[in-house]
């Protein structure tokens, strides 16, 4: 093997290969993985590596000699540069079999389930769709978007940002400080751009006829079509019927606690998060909330539960908390998961524990990035 790759070797006509998971395309040169940004399978480009490591290296396409089909031009001035959007050189139908690609992968090769389904598109798409927006201040103050794996601020194209939604897309001419942070938030109440240490401040969001408080700094789902989505799925797939228990773990600030409260159930939910808590009370009042971490907490919850929904940070849920929702033998749990390969550890445990994965459908509610979003509804293996 040869000696190691070097920061900023530009490697020439290498051949691309598979999509990998988080928006790379795998590539070997002389033996060594390189994670290449910005290419395509199939194609063959110039590659500078950006990061070099023993077990594998990070690179980006600088010049392509045999493009892709699906390659298009990027429709925005900072794509390539700006680390936001991993997928602005593909043909939008595209990303989503790239996407569809890789849960199939992570999926069976983690937990032996076969996705057969499709990655579904979600109006609006593939931009103006992403109504929370965190952008960062410049040494000379102009609002920009870090770069990838980087704190460098690229600045915004005059055209603002492409995937915000358009009441955000372009910040205030004098948004604040050099160097800080500003929020931009388009909800149901109206849009807010403001400094991120003003985390007391809270703005209204609507879904199916329903309102929920939010933080304007907490959590609550980018894509503005994403929470009755979510939602629609995760009823369709719990079917929650009168009177039953239900948990909703990791439940910020009560988006599905308050559907299945709507559809009679009785519902506790667990967050780490304790504005969020604070807001779920308010958001659902007939619900029971606690603060603090799940796995941890779940023993103050009832020891019989009928449903469970599951919305677990990046990491996913883990063990723990997996035996301890499965030690209540729910008839159905409802998992959403943001990462694949979490979703396709957490879905083997489960198998482990007993329960098998009925369904996973996976939703593009992160135009133009690798991001997907998926939900899993599990089962008793004996049913």
């Amino acid at each position: 093997m040869t000696e190691p790759f070097a920061v900023d070797d530009v490697l020439a006509e290498v051949e691309i290969g598979p999509v990998a998971h988080g928006g790379h395309f795998v590539a070997r040169v002389d033996g060594r993985v390189i994670f290449v940004r910005h290419a395509l399978s199939g194609e063959v480009v110039d590659v500078r590596i950006t990061e070099a490591g023993k077990r594998f290296s990070r690179g980006e396409v600088v010049a392509v000699h045999r493009a892709s089909p699906e390659r298009v031009s990027p429709p925005c001035a900072i794509a390539g540069r700006c680390g936001g959007c991993d997928f602005q050189h593909v043909r939008p139908e595209h990303t989503r079999e790239l996407k569809r690609q890789v849960v199939a992968e992570l999926l069976g090769h983690l937990a032996g389930y076969q996705f057969i389904g499709d990655v579904v598109e979600v109006p609006p798409a593939p931009f103006g769709w992403r109504r929370r927006m965190r952008y960062h201040l410049d040494a000379v103050g102009r609002p920009g978007l870090l770069a990838h794996r980087s704190d460098a601020v690229v600045p915004l194209p005059e055209a603002g940002c492409r995937i915000a939604a358009p009441p955000i897309a372009h910040p205030p001419a004098d948004p604040g400080r050099p160097g800080t942070e500003l929020l931009a938030v388009a909800a149901a109440s109206g849009v807010r751009f403001c400094g991120v240490e003003r985390s007391a401040e809270t703005v209204t969001e609507q879904v199916d006829g329903r309102s929920y408080e939010v933080a304007l700094t907490g959590f609550w789902q980018a894509h503005a079509a994403a929470p009755a989505v979510l939602t629609e799925r995760v009823l369709d797939g719990l079917q929650p019927r009168a009177g039953e228990t239900a948990l909703d773990l990791y439940c910020g600030v009560g988006l599905f606690a308050r559907a299945l409260a709507d559809a009679g159930a009785q519902v506790w939910g667990i967050e780490g998060d304790r504005r969020a808590i604070e807001l779920a009370r308010t958001n659902v009042p007939s619900a029971r909330f606690l603060v603090g971490d799940v796995a941890r907490r779940l023993e103050r919850l009832p020891n019989r539960a009928d449903i469970v929904v599951l919305d677990p940070p990046r990491a996913g849920a883990g063990r723990a908390v997996l035996a301890s929702v499965v030690a209540r033998r729910p008839r159905r749990i409802a998992y959403v998961a943001c990462d694949p390969a979490a979703l396709g550890r957490d879905l083997q445990i489960a198998a482990d524990l007993g329960y098998r994965t009925m369904s996973v459908d996976a939703y593009d509610l992160f135009p133009m990035t690798h991001h997907v979003e998926c939900v899993a509804i599990l089962v008793p293996a004996s049913t």
